[in-house]
């Protein structure tokens, strides 16, 4: 014998969020590599030891910008990282430079992908960003932290 047992209706909804890290198919991601060579305030060459500037936590730091008025090349992106590099204001995920790593400065070098995926390395002159290849020389990122003399 089947006896018949009834279920309460159920209801499956999908609820979206803001994603708090957008992928980089939609922003510009600009990663820091500080320059720990002595005497390189006269720009990055290539060879000079590099450290990848990372969070206090020791994951990466990576800035992110969205494409704006203001931001619309990779050079603007890497002028927007710059500023944030010195404690200037905050990426547009709200994400500030950590106290414990040395301000952005001439020598140092920023990678800047694009939302069109195309990466540009850009060496920070006296004046300006100037592209170099992509650097090989990466140091460990102890010489990213905590210091503010090279």
């Amino acid at each position: 014998m089947t006896t018949a047992v009834t279920r309460p209706l159920t209801v499956t909804a999908r609820i979206t969020t803001p994603d708090p890290n957008p992928a980089p198919d939609d922003a510009y991601t600009a990663t820091v590599y500080l320059n720990t060579a002595r005497h390189s305030f006269d720009g990055y060459q290539p060879g000079h030891p590099l450290a990848e500037a990372t969070r206090p936590d020791n994951s990466p730091l990576r800035l992110v910008f969205h494409p704006s008025e203001r931001i619309r090349t990779h050079e603007a992106a890497a002028d927007a990282a710059f500023t944030v590099g010195n404690h200037q204001g905050i990426d547009d995920n709200g994400q500030t430079w950590p106290g414990d790593v040395r301000s952005v400065s001439t020598g140092d070098v920023i990678k800047v992908t694009g939302p069109d995926h195309w990466i540009v390395h850009l060496s920070i002159d006296p004046s300006g960003f100037s592209a170099v290849p992509e650097p090989t020389h990466l140091t460990d990122i102890t010489g990213s932290r905590a210091s503010s003399r090279r």
